[in-house]
C-alpha cells in the first residue's frame, strides 16, 4: 500500500485527547491543525495559577502508568525523559463520619490489619480481600483487551462468540458496590473500595461491575503524580506534536461551526468565531461530543438523542490557597457520607449537592512542594454534585456556599482545626463554569454516563455516529472506550488509526500489527445477531423476566445454534 500525499487534519480542542491524537497524526505524516478556543490547553488537565499557588483544575490521581508509558513509547519517546513521576506512599485518608479513618495504601502487609480491624480477626476477611483483588484484576486485564485496545466500529465486531467468555468475566450486568458486598461484610469496607465510581462521576449503586478495575489500578499500582502537576502530560504531549511532528497549535481560536459540503456527506474543514474559514481534508473533534452535534454541526435526530442522554455528575471545586501548611490532611483525602446511599441518589436524581455530601480534597504540595509558596500549602476540594438540567433548576451561588460551609464543618469535626480563617484566597468552578469555559453538557464533568448501554459499541463511535459524514472523527470522554486521561489516551490510539486507515496510511506507518484470524463476513454476521439475541436473553434473565432458569435455558440453546450457524457458514 502506498501512503498517500500530505493531507490536512484539523483538530478541534487542545484536551489530553486532541493533543496524543495530534502528536500520533503528525507521525504518520499527517499535516495537524489543533484549534483551542481558551488561551491554554489541557482543558480539564489544565491549571490555575495565583499568588504564587498551583491547582490542577481537574485530574489529581495519576493512575493506569502502563496507558501513560505506551503513549509515549509509540510516539518514539520515553515518557521518563518529559515527565518525573512521584509516588504516594498511601493512596487516601479515608475519614468516617463516626471519628474513624483508614489508609488505604499497595502495601499488602499494611492492608492486611486495616482489613482485620473493620472486617474482623481470622483469615477469612484478608483472603475476602484478596479475593476482590483477584476479581478487580480479571477486569482490568480483560477490559484493557475488550474495550481499551479494541474499536468496534460495527456492531458485529462486539458481537462475537469469542467475547462471550470476557463480558461475563467483566460483570458488566452486577453494579459494583453489590461486588463490594460479596468480598466484604462491615459498611465501611463497601464504601471504602467503591467511592472511586466518583472519578468516573457515576454512583457505585449504578456503575457496572467491572470499574472495580479502578481499585485495583490504585492498590497494585499505586497512585502517582507528575512533578509540576497534571497538566505536564498534555505539555509534553504538546511539545513532541509540534518540534518533532511539526503540528500546528492556534489558541484563542474557538470554532464557530464545523463546515460541510453542499452533498452532506462529509465535512470540509471549520469557520472560527472570528470569521476565519480552515479548509482540511478531515476534522477529528476533542470538543465535547455532545456540544458538537449540537452547537457545531447541522441539527441532527443523533444529536438530539445523545443530547438526551444520561450523563455523569458535575462538581463544585473549590481551590484554595492556604495561609500556612496544613499538616492535619494527606495528599489525597476522602470524607464519607454515612448516608452514603443517599447522598449519591441526591446527586444523580434530584441533581442536586447533597444534604450530607462525601467530598475530595487533594493537597498537591503535600507531594509536590513546587504547588505553593514556602511554607504555605495549596488545597483543591471536589464535591460531586448534580449536572445541569431544565428538570431540577438551581441557585449555583447558593450550593456554593453551602458546599464550602459544609466541607468547612466537617474539616473542623474531623481534625479540630477551623480552616476558614487559614485560607489566603478562593477560587471555584460549579457547573456553570464548566459549561462556560469548556463547552461541557449540562456542565457534567465527564461527559456521558458509562452505564450499560453507553459502553463498548453503543458508546459513541470514534468516527460520526449519526453516519452522515465519512471524514469526521471523535476523541474524548464521551467517544469509544470512555472518561478518564488514560482511557482518553487509549481513545487517541484508536482515533489516530481510523484516521490513518481512512486515508491509506500504511499499517507499518500506523504502527499497526496485523491480527491474524478470519476476517467476519456477511454470511457469519447471521451468528453474530443470533449471539446478541443470546446476550439480550441473559439481559433480562438477569432481571428475574418471565423465569430465571427458564431464560437461561433459552439464552443457552441460542448460544449452541448461533455457534452452529458460524461453523457452518465460516467452514
Amino acid at each position: 500500500m502506498v501512503d498517500p500525499p500530505q493531507k490536512h487534519i484539523i483538530i478541534i480542542g487542545a484536551g489530553v485527547g486532541g493533543t496524543a491524537t495530534a502528536a500520533r497524526l503528525g507521525k504518520q505524516g499527517f499535516r495537524v491543525t489543533v484549534l483551542e478556543k481558551n488561551s491554554f490547553s489541557g482543558g480539564r488537565c489544565s491549571l490555575i495559577h495565583h499568588n504564587g499557588h498551583r491547582f490542577d483544575q481537574g485530574p489529581s490521581l495519576y493512575l493506569m502508568p502502563k496507558m501513560f508509558e505506551e503513549t509515549f513509547d509509540e510516539l518514539g519517546e520515553k515518557l521518563t525523559d518529559h515527565i518525573e513521576l512521584l509516588k504516594c506512599q498511601t493512596n487516601y485518608k479515608l475519614h468516617f463520619q463516626d471519628g474513624e479513618s483508614i489508609l488505604l495504601s499497595p502495601d499488602l502487609a499494611h492492608m492486611k490489619t486495616e482489613i482485620e480491624r473493620f472486617e474482623g480477626p481470622g483469615e477469612a476477611p484478608f483472603l475476602k480481600y484478596l479475593g476482590f483483588l483477584a476479581e478487580s484484576h480479571v477486569h482490568y486485564e480483560h477490559s484493557m483487551t475488550l474495550a481499551l485496545k479494541r474499536n468496534f466500529e460495527a456492531w458485529y465486531e462486539m458481537f462475537q462468540p469469542k467475547f462471550l467468555p470476557e463480558l461475563f468475566k467483566l460483570h458488566l450486568f452486577s453494579k459494583i458496590y453489590s461486588r463490594a458486598e460479596k468480598y466484604f461484610s462491615s459498611a465501611k469496607m463497601r464504601m471504602a473500595f467503591t467511592f472511586q465510581t466518583m472519578y468516573m462521576g457515576m454512583s457505585p449503586f449504578d456503575a457496572p461491575g467491572t470499574y472495580n478495575l479502578l481499585q485495583y489500578t490504585e492498590l497494585a499500582e499505586g497512585i502517582w503524580y507528575p512533578k509540576g502537576g497534571f497538566h505536564k502530560v498534555v505539555s509534553s504531549l504538546e511539545t513532541i506534536a509540534n518540534k518533532k511532528f511539526g503540528a500546528q497549535f492556534r489558541y484563542d481560536a474557538p470554532v464557530k461551526q464545523i463546515n460541510t459540503a453542499a452533498d452532506g456527506k462529509t465535512v470540509t474543514g471549520v469557520t472560527l468565531e472570528s470569521g476565519e474559514v480552515i479548509h482540511a481534508d478531515a476534522v477529528v473533534c476533542n470538543a465535547d461530543l455532545v456540544y458538537a452535534y449540537n452547537k457545531l454541526l447541522p441539527p441532527s435526530n443523533y444529536g438530539k438523542r445523545i443530547g438526551k442522554a444520561s450523563f455523569t455528575s458535575s462538581s463544585i471545586s473549590l481551590y484554595w490557597g492556604m495561609k500556612r501548611k496544613i499538616p492535619e490532611l494527606d495528599v489525597h483525602n476522602i470524607f464519607l457520607a454515612d448516608a452514603y446511599k443517599e447522598s449519591f441518589d441526591e446527586i444523580f436524581k434530584d441533581h442536586t449537592l447533597p444534604s450530607e455530601p462525601s467530598f475530595y480534597i487533594n493537597v498537591p504540595s503535600r507531594i509536590d512542594p513546587t504547588a505553593a509558596p514556602e511554607n504555605k500549602d495549596t488545597m483543591v476540594v471536589l464535591v460531586p454534585v448534580g449536572h445541569m438540567t431544565d428538570a431540577h433548576p438551581q441557585d449555583y451561588d447558593s450550593l456554593v456556599a453551602k458546599a464550602r460551609s459544609l466541607v468547612l464543618g466537617s474539616l473542623l469535626k474531623h481534625t479540630g482545626v477551623d480552616f476558614a480563617p487559614l485560607i489566603d484566597f478562593e477560587i471555584f468552578n460549579d457547573p456553570r463554569t464548566w459549561q462556560a469555559k469548556f463547552n461541557l453538557w449540562q456542565g457534567s464533568i465527564l461527559g456521558l454516563s458509562h452505564n450499560i448501554l453507553q459502553v463498548l459499541w453503543f458508546r459513541p463511535s470514534t468516527k460520526d455516529g449519526s453516519g452522515r459524514y465519512d471524514n469526521l472523527f471523535f476523541v474524548g470522554a464521551s467517544t469509544h472506550p470512555g472518561t478518564g486521561v488514560p482511557i482518553v489516551l487509549c481513545g487517541a490510539r484508536l482515533t489516530s488509526d481510523q484516521v490513518g486507515r481512512h486515508f491509506g496510511v500504511s499499517d507499518e506507518k500506523r504502527g499497526v500489527v496485523k491480527a491474524k484470524g478470519k476476517k467476519v463476513d456477511g454470511a457469519g454476521m447471521i451468528g453474530w445477531f443470533l449471539v446478541l439475541l443470546a446476550v439480550l436473553a441473559v439481559v433480562v434473565g438477569m432481571t428475574g423476566t418471565n423465569g430465571l432458569n427458564n431464560v437461561w435455558e433459552g439464552a443457552l440453546k441460542c448460544i449452541n445454534t448461533s455457534l452452529l450457524s458460524i461453523i457452518r457458514f465460516q467452514l
